[in-house]
């Protein structure tokens, strides 16, 4: 009887000592990685940025660049920016892929078996970075990935000056892309990449173009003539549309473009804008069949004001739809990061206006044809002679825009960038405005800023007249 007290007095004893000897070795799985692998990080990053964002550029930055109306849940339309629907969000998609991507560039940067990540995580840095500070100005950057392990749960809000301008920014981290891939000497290759399948020259050809395009955004503040000269005497930009950072979507699920699976009832409240009607019939563009299906009442192309009251009496079927290349064709479909046609129309421009010493018109024409080749139509023999694509100096700012306008339909929130900028095309007012009849100029810091980041955010809002749509960001001179 004492030994069986003995050994029920022991047992808890032996069962701690049991349950905790070799507890780690037990209860780890031999066969899950034991570090983040950066190959999977790149290819969520691309992928996972691309489908989130080619959606909420379908659904709202083709409602702000007025491609597209929508008569239905359309407040963002009518641009209450601050009351997101079915799109209008894209913060929160910006900032994980931005956090996703840091891990990338900090394992790059403590594995010199990893190195050969850090050029490209550097150019999609410059990306995503720019796409942010492009829509909302003043955004956190320099403290925003630093994390609890330095401390910083709250990070300020930098200045869009500084994060184009100063070290660890869009062009500097551009420019060390460029240095980092070309110094590569290792024997690892670029796994997860789905633009480029590993060839770093081509990610070097992408930041190139993508420095390209930072120095012409931000030009009526810094003039970029030296170091633009410099790049294009270079020649390592994207110069074809073999070369462009895209990558495709599928036929069908579960990769096809994210708007061929929405719900008919949404599908159904996008109609072609009255704005892009009289674009495309200006110069009688053929890609209108591709961007749009005609309407099923009259067989036309016929568009509709942005921004109508939703109570308003219409018949959908008047109006031109969304495309079949948006939902029935999606394999024909990329998502676009940068493009040669992009290019040719930054160094047009660039040409025009004597940054570049080159001619603005064949650069001009050659970003036509190769966005029409992008679209998988056939450009008229007489379209670049005959019709309003015609080159034409004295209005040459107007034509490259517009250009660009038409090829990137659907291409997150460039059109409305780019109007900004420049003021082209000419966007129309929309119907019933919720905005006091003013157009937004920059996209609102989203509510879970002023919860979750009060004090920073406080004086972000000071800066921006209490967080208006209707403050401009830094680069837009008007």
């Amino acid at each position: 009887m004492k030994k069986l007290f003995l050994l029920l007095s022991l047992l808890p004893f032996l069962l701690l000592f049991t349950c905790t000897k070799d507890f780690e070795a037990i209860n780890t799985n031999d066969n899950a990685p034991s570090e983040v692998q950066p190959e999977l990080l790149l290819r969520q990053v691309l992928y996972g940025y691309g489908d989130a964002m080619s959606y909420e550029g379908f659904v709202a930055g083709n409602l702000l660049s007025q491609h597209f109306s929508m008569i239905d849940f359309n407040l963002f339309d009518r641009h209450a920016l601050s009351s997101p629907q079915e799109g209008g969000n894209p913060w929160p998609i910006l900032y994980t892929a931005l956090r996703d991507n840091e891990t990338i560039l900090q394992l790059s940067r403590e594995n010199p078996a990893q190195s050969v990540y850090e050029g490209p995580a550097l150019v999609m840095k410059a990306y995503l970075t720019m796409t942010l500070t492009d829509m909302f100005g003043d955004v956190p950057y320099f403290d925003a990935f630093q994390g609890r392990s330095a401390g910083i749960t709250t990070p300020k809000y930098d200045t869009q000056e500084a994060i184009y301008m100063e070290a660890g920014g869009i062009l500097d981290n551009l420019r060390e892309a460029v240095r980092a891939m070309d110094d590569y000497t290792g024997v690892q290759t670029l796994q997860g990449d789905l633009l480029y399948d590993g060839d770093l020259e081509g990610w070097i050809r992408f930041a190139t173009s993508l420095r390209i395009k930072a120095l012409m955004r931000i030009s009526d503040r810094r003039g970029p003539g030296l170091e633009l000269n410099f790049i294009f005497q270079s020649g390592r930009y994207l110069q074809t549309n073999e070369q462009n950072a895209t990558f495709d979507f599928a036929a069908g699920p579960p990769n096809s473009f994210p708007f061929a699976t929405a719900r008919v009832g949404i599908f159904n409240v996008f109609l072609m804008s009255e704005t892009a009607q009289e674009i495309y019939a200006d110069s009688g563009d053929p890609r209108v069949a591709t961007h749009f299906r005609s309407s099923a009442a009259t067989n036309e192309f016929s568009g509709i004001i942005n921004g109508i009251d939703a109570s308003s009496a219409i018949t959908p079927d008047d109006f031109a739809r969304p495309g079949t290349i948006f939902r029935e064709n999606t394999g024909d479909h990329d998502f676009n990061f940068m493009t040669a046609w992009e290019t040719d129309f930054l160094l047009a421009e660039a040409m025009l206006k004597g940054y570049v010493n080159a001619n603005a018109q064949e650069s001009y024409e050659s970003g036509v044809t190769k966005a029409f080749d992008y679209w998988l139509t056939d450009m008229p023999g007489n379209h670049l002679t005959r019709s309003s694509a015609a080159w034409d100096a004295d209005n040459g700012l107007e034509q490259i825009i517009t250009q660009k306008w038409i090829a990137n339909i659907g291409n997150a929130y460039e059109g409305w960038a780019e109007w900004r900028r420049t003021g082209f095309p000419a966007l129309k007012p929309v119907q019933a405005s919720l905005n006091a009849g003013l157009y937004p100029v920059r996209m609102p810091y989203p509510s879970d800023e002023q919860a979750l980041n009060f004090e920073n955010y406080q004086v972000a809002a000071a800066a921006t007249e209490d967080n208006s749509v209707n403050v401009r960001v830094w680069w837009d001179t008007e």
